[in-house]
């Protein structure tokens, strides 16, 4: 895993399921890093100057929501048999892949309750703690933390939530504990190697269903606004950030196709450049529970929303249960280091993962060729799941710019 960099000083960091409605409106000795160490340099020509000497390309593979509704929480107390909660064997099936990229994020939607509990569902969330633990042992090296449901339980969540992250040595964006945490962009190295490459993780939400912001921590959360973010990510890159990857917490709940919002949002923030080289180089989308397009726009890939990765069933605004909550897919980008220092990191291969939970049994489901092949009698459901999640991710023409369905 990796640890997070701030400025270039490294902190350590260290009856199954019922059905839920929508979200409206362990660690090992030293907390380890898989490998992947911290490095406090900054860019081959001093600060901002990107492009680290020598370094080879990476892959970043992003995932969608983590959202424990109760069912979730019942299922991980039941696989830790009497013993906590494990959220381990339901994020299973994504660990080969989520481990084998050189970076991995995912979205922590919800913030994490006190140590025993109590923790609650929909409506206002307070997830086990023991979750974090599970995200880092299925090889997440950084989750996005702002969303809706961040201030669910006030400034007291967000503080348990980053504790847990730091204890399981993931780091995160989107949400702080002070001023000074949520002033410095969190930056990750992507690989094992002393000149791997640096990329800043940034992350932003619509909103927080209408709670205020604490009262003097109008910091604690990262609100989508346009200039702030073009800021943050020319702050990050100032800082050291060859790649610059930014979560955003948007768009209309149950809605294949992106809105209006999103698009233009994305448009504008891919257009954003300093000299020849595009602001950001990435952005990731979560919040509408179902999988939404991929594109490319400004050159820069834009994944609109992955749906979401862990939930219990739910029901959508019109009160059916819609099965699309359980589908989702990640993406992996393979970035390519720059000719010259100071040029952008480009994206050599772009792919998209499908993948289901499925909520009887609490686990995550790889859609695969060999996973399909191997179903049996009930590969024609799964085949029809991987098929629609593939129309939703290529329905704005990604396939044309490149992107490919991977495994």
């Amino acid at each position: 895993m990796t640890k997070r960099i701030r400025l270039g000083a490294a902190i350590a960091v260290a009856g199954l399921l019922a059905t839920a409605t929508a979200c409206t409106g362990q660690p090992s000795g030293t907390p380890g890093f898989a490998g992947r160490h911290p490095s406090a340099e900054r860019g081959a020509n001093g600060a901002g100057s990107g492009g680290a000497e020598g370094a080879g390309g990476f892959t970043l593979l992003a995932s969608g929501d983590i959202l424990p509704h109760s069912s979730i929480i019942d299922r991980a107390a039941a696989d830790a048999g009497g013993r906590g909660y494990d959220f381990r064997p339901m994020l299973k099936g994504a660990a080969p892949l989520v481990s084998g990229a050189d970076l991995a994020i995912c979205h922590m939607e919800t913030v994490y309750g006190q140590e025993g509990g109590p923790y609650t569902g929909y409506p206002l969330f307070k997830s086990p703690p023991e979750v974090a633990a599970a995200l880092r042992s299925t090889g997440f090296d950084s989750c996005s933390t702002a969303s809706n449901h961040s201030l669910d339980d006030g400034a007291q969540g967000i503080g348990r939530t980053l504790d847990a992250l730091d204890r399981a040595g993931v780091a995160h964006a989107g949400t702080a504990r002070s001023a000074e945490e949520a002033a410095q962009p969190t930056l990750l190295r992507a690989g094992k190697e002393k000149n791997a490459a640096r990329v800043a993780h940034l992350a932003y939400t619509y909103g927080t269903n209408g709670l205020p912001l604490p009262t003097g921590r109008t910091w604690a959360v990262d609100l989508i606004d346009r200039g702030r973010i073009v800021a943050d990510a020319r702050a990050a890159r100032k800082a050291g950030a060859d790649v610059v990857v930014v979560s955003l917490h948007w768009g209309t709940e149950w809605q294949d196709a992106p809105d209006d919002v999103q698009t233009g949002l994305g448009r504008e923030l891919t257009a954003s450049r300093t000299g020849e080289r595009p602001d950001i180089d990435l952005i990731l989308g979560t919040h509408a529970h179902v999988p939404q397009a991929y594109e490319k726009a400004n050159g820069t890939w834009i994944v609109y929303g992955m749906g979401d990765q862990v939930a219990g069933a739910m029901k959508n605004h019109d009160g059916v249960q819609d099965p699309r909550a359980n589908e989702s897919s990640m993406a992996r980008f393979t970035f390519t280091p720059p000719a010259k220092p100071g040029e952008r990191w480009a994206v050599s291969k772009a792919e998209f993962i499908p993948q289901w939970f499925d909520p009887a049994s609490g686990r995550i489901v790889p859609l695969g060729p060999e996973s399909l092949a191997s179903a049996g009698e009930d590969g024609g459901r799964l085949e029809g799941i991987r098929d629609r999640i593939h129309r939703a991710v290529l329905s704005r023409g990604a396939g044309q710019d490149g992107l490919a369905a991977g495994g």
